[in-house]
């Protein structure tokens, strides 16, 4: 098929190589020439594992990239928009997403034959119908389900494994309006054999993209609670505890061989210093703001963001265990962004940790394998000073405090035992084993 992507954010650019990958003609399309220019050249703009091998093997060939949104719409059969849907404190700002519908809609109006348009973007429920519809057929001047036709179909991808994700899916929704649209969806996704396909409409497309990442953050507020609980009684430790509950046939169900399986959804029955990213903190705010507009408050959402809000105070208040003030104290921060395998510090506790540090003038250095040159966007080096090497960070501080689960930071214990005295080690993901340092503290010990 010839797909034409709008957008070349995380999900844009990933799905496009992806989709490349699997034999479309893809089209992506930017209005920064710089981007477009690095893509072309099989060069990945942002951090994520294996893009950049995708494109480098399908540029030129199933995959380009363009500026010319024009071009792109009459030279494909379907477009797929990807543009980005911050949070604004309100509700989602759907700027970009009726900017490009508008567009879409006035090369539409002089295209001949049936063109889908796809909604991809994650959009509060009743975007696509309301919103999008709307502006494409005063744009077109046409009617949606006859000569062109409205979908959605939302992207479940993890950031640092969204090539994988994209790859080896769980599942695929597909939302749409008429026949011909669920029609091209189908065709778009028929390489992907032995993978459930949902087909329903836009709206509970949209829904189901917003309830999976709303259940997924209850689960880390949940265990990020029982933590804090653990923490306050004393001669209990969290990992021991979720530990016992993973157990369960419902976390650990046993296989037609016998054997029991772990369901990667325990993975988030984990207790540390708070979600980030740039998809859980804002669909929940989102989704409680949405319920309100229509007046069904959500308040079980509302304490799953108050609860994530306040879990990187823990930090602080381990460290403060061992010392009166932080004024002066050196600390070494080790992973910035959200979490491991991305460079994307969007809504990462590290950033109200070091600003919080700060306030306090702790003196500070930080180590992240790839998001130190996002961090220097928000802190000058006089604030925050910035380690090339793990041994360069925890080199003469007072403190190391773990705040990202990169595979790197396994070697934390041993660095430290060389160092005499040794630092405290405060661990915000409960990653290393407590009995390997001689001054641990961890969140829900």
């Amino acid at each position: 098929m010839k797909v034409s992507i709008i957008g070349t954010g995380y999900v844009g650019l990933v799905t496009g190589a992806c989709l490349a990958e699997k034999g479309h003609q893809i089209l992506c399309v930017d209005k920064d020439p710089t981007k477009v220019g690095k893509i072309n050249q099989g060069i990945s703009p942002i951090f994520e594992e294996g893009l950049e091998e995708i494109l480098k093997k399908n540029i030129g060939k199933t995959l380009a990239a363009t500026t010319d949104l024009r071009q792109a719409i009459l030279e494909s059969e379907i477009t797929l928009i990807a543009v980005g849907t911050p949070f604004d404190g309100a509700q989602i700002d759907l700027t970009q997403v009726k900017e490009v519908s508008a567009q879409i809609g006035s090369v539409l109006k002089g295209k001949a034959g049936y063109h889908a348009v796809v909604v991809k973007s994650t959009v509060v429920p009743g975007t696509t119908d309301e919103v999008v519809l709307p502006i494409l057929e005063e744009a077109s001047r046409k009617k949606a389900g006859s000569v062109f036709g409205v979908g959605m179909n939302p992207e479940f991808l993890t950031e640092g494994q969204a090539v994988a994700d994209f790859m080896n899916p769980d599942r695929i929704v597909l939302g749409a309006n008429d026949e011909k649209c669920m029609l091209l969806l189908e065709q778009l996704y028929q390489a992907f054999d032995g993978t459930p396909k949902m087909k329903t409409n836009s709206k509970t497309a949209e829904m189901i993209k917003y309830a999976s990442n709303a259940m997924l953050a209850t689960q880390i507020s949940f265990a990020n609670e029982i933590g804090n609980l653990c923490s306050a009684l004393g001669g209990v430790d969290i990992v021991d505890v979720m530990k016992g509950v993973h157990l369960s046939n419902y976390l650990r169900p046993t296989a037609s061989d016998g054997c029991r399986i772990q369901a990667p959804i325990s993975s988030f029955l984990e207790a540390g210093c708070g979600f980030g990213g740039s998809c859980l903190p804002k669909d929940v705010k989102a989704l409680i703001a949405h319920g309100e507009k229509v007046g069904s408050p959500m308040p079980l959402l509302s304490a799953v963001v108050e609860t994530n809000l306040r879990q990187p105070r823990e930090v602080i208040r381990l460290l403060k265990k061992h010392m009166t003030t932080l004024k002066d104290v050196h600390i070494a921060i080790l992973g910035l962004s959200f979490k491991p395998d991305t460079d994307d510090i969007r809504e990462s506790p590290a950033i109200p940790i070091v600003k919080e540090l700060l306030s306090q003038k702790a003196i500070l250095k930080a180590h992240d394998p790839v998001a130190n040159h996002e961090v220097r966007k928000l802190f000058p080096s006089h604030q925050l000073t910035l380690c090339e090497t793990l041994e360069e960070a925890i080199t003469s501080v007072d403190a190391v405090v773990l705040v990202t689960r990169w595979g790197q930071f396994e070697e934390v214990p041993e660095l430290l035992a060389r160092v005499n005295p040794q630092a405290i080690f405060v661990d915000g993901r409960r990653m290393l084993e407590k009995h390997r340092f001689v001054h641990y503290e961890g969140i829900g010990l």
